[in-house]
């Protein structure tokens, strides 16, 4: 049995690492100015966790083999373990993971601890069960006046107020649509429960409620209309 279970944690291991390694499941082409950072931040991290994981697994299923149940077998030893041992590789996997930790933190800070620069170009993305809701501005640049009394989810799903002359030429669709080489910056509102805005072209995996919204800034180096992985969570 103890073969068995060392050879099958071996056969999972190899197919994990190639489900990365073979590029088949991956991000989508980014299409912002800040994608690149991303993704080598988490080519570096994958890199150093898969070297992590398949270490750890071959060794498992190396254990498993060598010290299975057999006809000769000895009683076990009681090991306490080396004290030294144990704080060296503590220290070292603290270093490492400590400092994957805080190259990850300057690239999210360098994309969400900044204000949008003047002129960039804003949609607010209202979030609801089972949907989205992308409010734009008119030619004027000025949002409408909304009113939660207002909404209605199918004529007037984000509560624009029509007495408001700011809001006459707002549009509300359900499609995120961006320019290119403009900085975009999207205010994420919530109407009822936790959401997550996971649009994987930009990069971006922010989750928010309806008591505390969100604003997200972004470069588009080419423009598109994207789908997004939706999903709501009950808060």
């Amino acid at each position: 049995m103890g073969r068995v279970l060392g050879i099958a944690i071996w056969i999972i291991t190899v197919a994990s690492v190639w489900m990365f390694v073979s590029g088949r499941w991956w991000f989508p082409e980014a299409i912002t100015e800040h994608g690149p950072r991303v993704d080598s931040q988490f080519m570096i991290t994958i890199v150093v966790v898969g070297i992590a994981f398949a270490s750890a697994q071959i060794g498992l299923g190396w254990v498993l083999w060598k010290y299975r149940d057999r006809a000769d077998s000895q009683r076990a030893i009681y090991s306490h373990g080396n004290n030294r041992l144990e704080i060296v590789w503590t220290v070292v996997t603290a270093i490492v993971f400590i400092s994957l930790a805080i190259m990850g933190q300057r690239v999210w800070a360098s994309l969400h601890l900044h204000s949008a620069p003047p002129g960039s170009y804003t949609v607010e993305v209202v979030a609801q069960q089972f949907a989205w809701n992308f409010h734009y501005s008119g030619k004027d640049g000025a949002f409408g006046r909304t009113n939660p009394e207002m909404i209605d989810d199918t004529t007037n799903p984000v509560g624009l107020d029509d007495a408001d002359p700011n809001a006459k030429d707002d549009a509300v669709v359900a499609t995120l649509v961006i320019p290119a080489n403009r900085s975009t910056e999207l205010i994420l509102r919530s109407k009822d429960v936790t959401h997550s805005f996971w649009v994987p072209q930009l990069r971006s995996n922010r989750t928010w409620c309806r008591a505390w919204p969100f604003t997200f800034t972004s470069l588009p180096i080419r423009s598109a209309s994207t789908s997004w992985h939706v999903p709501s969570c009950a808060g």
